[in-house]
Parts: C-alpha cells; sequence; structure tokens
C-alpha cells in the first residue's frame, strides 16, 4: 500500500545511524528481519494464489476473499484491513485505478489490467508488495506498460544499497520510465516498512542522485512504480480511496519490500516456493 507524499520534496541531510533514528527512519534488528522474511513470504504466496486464480468473471470480492484465507491460514495478520479505515484485506485496481481500490461487485473482464496490493503482519512486523495481472488476451499496450514498469521495479532495487541514496532509486526508476515514453507518479510514493507499514523514508519514484536520506544496513523499505501511459496527473474517487489516472489512461504498479543488508539488499516478498 502507497504512502501519499503530496507535498513531494526529497530531504538533503545524507542519514547516518544517529540521524536517522532521530528522523523517525528505524534499523531493524535480526528477530525483527526475520519476522519481516516470514511476512514477506505470506505476502508472495498472497499473490501468487490470486494471480494464478484470476481469470475474467470473478468479482474482486472474490479475490479479497482467497487473500483473507490464504492469510489466515499462514498463521498471520492482513496488513490493510481497518488500516485508516480501509475496508478490506487486499487492495485491487484496475485499468486506470492506480491504486487502494476496494474490493467489491465489480466483475473482472477479459483484457483488464489488474492491479493487487497485499500486506502481512508476523510477529508485529510488516511486509508489502504489488504486482500486476494482465487478464487473458490484452492489447499490446497493456503487455508495453506491464514490462516497463516490472523492470523499472528491478531498476530501482539495483540502487538500493549500503551508502546509496533514496534518491538514487528515485532518480534510476525517473529516467527509465520517462526514457520510454511513460510517467511516474508523483502523488503517491513507496516507504519504509517494519513495525509500522509506513515508516520514514518516503521512497519516491522520481528523484536527485545522491540526494535524501542514506540508506543504511537494516533499513527496510518498499519501493513501488506506479507507471502511467498517459499524465502522471491522478485524482481520488469518491470513496476517498480509489486513486485514478486524472486523463484515464492504463496505470501499472510493482512493489517490492527489501532489507538493505551490509553489502547490499535482500528482497523478502519474492515467492520462493515452500
Amino acid at each position: 500500500m502507497v504512502r501519499t507524499y503530496r507535498n513531494a520534496r526529497l530531504h538533503h541531510r545524507p542519514a547516518r545511524t544517529a540521524q536517522a533514528q532521530a528522523s523517525g527512519i528505524t534499523i531493524k534488528t535480526p528477530a525483527e528481519r526475520e519476522a519481516m522474511r516470514r511476512a514477506g513470504q505470506v505476502v508472495a504466496l498472497v499473490l501468487e494464489r490470486l494471480g494464478k486464480a484470476l481469470e475474467p468473471g470473478m468479482r474482486t470480492r472474490d479475490l479479497d476473499a482467497l487473500a483473507a484465507q490464504v492469510i489466515r491460514e499462514a498463521g498471520a495478520r492482513p496488513a490493510f484491513l481497518g488500516y485508516r479505515g480501509f475496508p478490506a484485506v487486499v487492495c485491487v485496481s484496475l485499468n486506470e485505478e492506480i491504486v487502494h481500490g476496494i474490493p467489491g461487485e465489480r466483475v473482472i473482464q477479459e483484457g483488464d489490467l489488474v492491479k493487487i496490493d497485499a500486506g502481512a503482519v508476523v510477529d508485529g512486523m510488516y511486509a508489502d508488495a504489488a504486482r500486476s495481472f494482465p487478464v487473458g488476451k490484452v492489447s499490446p499496450s497493456v503487455k508495453a506498460l506491464v514490462e516497463v514498469t516490472r523492470n523499472a521495479l528491478e531498476v530501482g532495487i539495483g540502487q538500493a544499497r549500503p551508502g546509496g541514496s533514496v534518491g538514487d532509486i528515485g532518480y534510476a526508476i525517473q529516467r527509465y520510465v520517462e526514457d520510454r515514453g511513460y510517467a511516474v507518479v508523483r502523488e503517491y510514493v513507496g516507504h519504509g516498512i517494519g513495525r509500522n507499514l509506513h515508516e520514514e523514508p518516503a521512497v519516491p519514484n522520481y528523484g536527485v542522485p545522491g540526494d535524501g536520506p542514506r540508506l543504511l544496513p537494516g533499513m527496510a523499505i518498499a519501493i513501488e512504480p506506479m507507471v502511467n501511459i498517459g499524465t502522471y496527473w491522478t485524482r481520488v474517487l469518491d470513496d476517498g480511496w480509489t486513486v485514478v489516472t486524472a486523463d484515464g489512461s492504463l496505470s501499472a504498479h510493482f512493489e517490492d519490500t527489501l532489507i538493505i543488508t551490509e553489502d547490499g539488499r535482500e528482497v523478502v516478498t519474492r515467492y520462493n516456493g515452500k
């Protein structure tokens, strides 16, 4: 689940350990990292199961019910249900919907682009991830958008290393996406994560190399590019949650939770097949 960042700007002072703690950035203990790994595998399993179950004719609430079952059977707790009043276990966003779609009676159609954002809590530690799923036969424009957004996540993850900065991540994503003719959403961004779903720092999908907080071993962040075919401007529907593209164009969303390590990063929300 993304973080709202309407006054979008990065911090400018590099954060060392004491500075990071003072600014609200937390360094996770070994026990906390292990709990996040377990939570990450629950999230990965949810996305794996929902992706396989997804088919035309389903209602978005069917995906929410399956997610609740998977999380419950794994012995975890849903991260989103009740969060700031959100009424469902997962976010399900279709086509022009960017993020925070509320599952309900809407029927999924052949050719739709379905974005599922899931979160889980294990031993008080959170993990969060999202995937975009084309349904059945889709247009070449949908396929291209999904590929660019998935690759943009990989580009961002590649910049997540100790000594790097939040700005490095955002700059790499923005350059990759815009060089291919797409737009990155500005008003909603990635975030720190750990004992809370949303922690410091904010992780925008645009930025300046070297800008923003420094990445330190033990930090955990969620990187999540949201990429639109048209403008990057957004609006929120009357339900107060669902974010859509301002021009009605298609949008895709990918996200992973990762922990900064001493020599790189560990992505904890990739399905390990277990």
